[in-house]
């Protein structure tokens, strides 16, 4: 709406987004960058692959918005992508162009989205000598679109390109009735939240935002803010706000981040994860550092010296359960010990659980910092002989017909009843609700 070519006119309604686009590309123009760095909400989206375009020439129109004979073209910056690339690569991130008969299969274009075009079109009106990097968002958490922000600003200073990064995306698309997204009383509680943050450079504020309210807010933008942010870690910033202004029913706002020198103290992800509560019980610290140093390094720990002697002395089944924003990330265990002590089983139940799990991906690096861990030891089972003996709270339950075995932990969330407990651990085994079957209970220790 805001190019003209598009408005005829109606482009008036958000003068304030206009002028601001226009002063941001006076800017741009002073700094004179031999590259720009444009993420963007409206490019190819995957799951866990961030799209860094391949295309030799980034090019693209406004055709699609019946202005076809607006059209924009940039040479890629391919040193300044694979250097991106790389250091993604190295943090277990997946990222890279999109192979071109892929492509044509899924209808994927390498050409510049209008996300890419909008800012493109007011900076190539005063300054065009520039390459480009044209990067797309992915659907991973907000904190691993920062991390993968670092990955740029690593490359970003390992270059001795003088580089400008433009982020683009709107905020909420609900704040008016009349708007064509409807009205939620939410999307402005967003705005406003992400303006503030903006302005006072408060990074956590943004990156703890809520799925839910972003769900009703329906913004777009975020995770492409969000790798800019993470591009300037540990770097002093000067936010400034342009406008900010929702004239369609779409929040818009146009701010610019001056960056100064390096700043330890603005290093957001290294501080967030010293703030975090680490558990010091010697269980779960053991299933922590077991995964991460088989993650991170392919290795099973096989040094953990000053452990009680009961996690050295003692055998004992257990399951090591790992969350991620308080979803279930994987939980593989033993029902009776299979190795010589508590922590040799924990060692290997954790690496089982975050990488052979066959419900999920195995954990990539990048995830650590964000996990939660519990270590269950199991107690030595019971067999029972009706459900009636069973307490959800108290006890586990492990269900068997022939070769084919169930378990189910006690205390878990949404199993409220004895009947979802067993429910749930014969689906785990296969076995059918009519079929004959044994009951065991157990206890457990949790540790967490």
């Amino acid at each position: 709406m805001i190019v003209p070519e598009i408005g005829k006119g109606d482009e008036k309604g958000a003068q304030k987004t206009i002028e601001a686009c226009e002063k941001a590309a006076e800017e741009i123009r002073k700094e004179k960058p031999s590259t720009i760095i444009l993420t963007t909400s409206h490019a190819p989206l995957f799951e866990d692959y961030f799209f860094i375009n391949d295309y030799k020439t980034l090019k693209g129109d406004f055709g699609r918005f019946g202005a076809r004979q607006v059209k924009l073209s940039f040479e890629n910056n391919f040193k300044m992508a694979e250097s991106i690339i790389e250091f993604a690569n190295e943090k277990g991130f997946d990222a890279g162009g999109i192979n071109e008969g892929i492509g044509k299969r899924y209808g994927i274009s390498g050409e510049l989205d209008h996300g890419a075009l909008v800012p493109l079109y007011y900076i190539s009106r005063v300054y065009s000598d520039f390459k480009l990097v044209h990067i797309a968002m992915s659907t991973l958490t907000l904190e691993e679109h920062y991390k993968f922000g670092m990955c740029i600003g690593q490359a970003v200073r390992n270059s001795d390109e003088n580089v400008v990064f433009v982020s683009s995306g709107d905020l909420a698309h609900k704040l008016k009735s009349d708007g064509p997204y409807g009205y939620n009383k939410h999307a402005g509680e967003f705005d406003e939240l992400f303006v503030k943050s903006i302005e006072k450079d408060d990074i956590d504020s943004i990156l703890d935002i809520n799925d839910k309210l972003r769900d009703e807010a329906a913004e777009c933008g975020l995770r492409s803010f969000v790798i800019m942010l993470g591009a300037l870690d540990g770097y002093s910033v000067d936010p400034k706000v342009y406008s900010y202004e929702g004239p369609f029913g779409v929040g818009y706002m146009v701010a610019r981040i001056g960056v100064g020198e390096e700043d330890t103290s603005r290093r957001i992800i290294e501080r967030r994860i010293k703030g975090r509560s680490k558990s010091v019980d010697p269980y779960v610290s053991l299933a922590r550092k077991a995964l991460e140093t088989y993650v991170r390094e392919g290795k099973v720990l096989d040094d953990y010296d000053g452990l009680p002697e009961e996690m050295t002395k003692e055998r004992a089944g257990t399951f090591v359960s790992i969350k991620k924003k308080g979803e279930l990330r994987g939980c593989i265990g033993t029902i009776a010990p299979t190795r010589e002590n508590i922590a040799k089983e924990i060692i290997h139940n954790a690496i089982s659980s975050g990488t052979a799990d066959p419900r999920f991906y195995p954990v990539k690096p990048y995830e650590l910092d964000e996990l939660d861990y519990s270590v269950d030891v199991l107690m030595e089972p019971e067999a029972i002989d009706s459900i009636d003996k069973l307490d959800v709270l108290r006890y586990g339950v492990i269900v068997r017909a022939g070769r084919r075995t169930g378990l189910l932990l006690p205390n878990l969330e949404n199993v409220d009843t004895p009947k979802q407990q067993v429910s749930i651990a014969l689906q785990k085994a296969g076995i059918g609700p009519n079929e004959d079957y044994t009951m065991e209970r157990f206890e457990v220790i949790r540790h967490k």
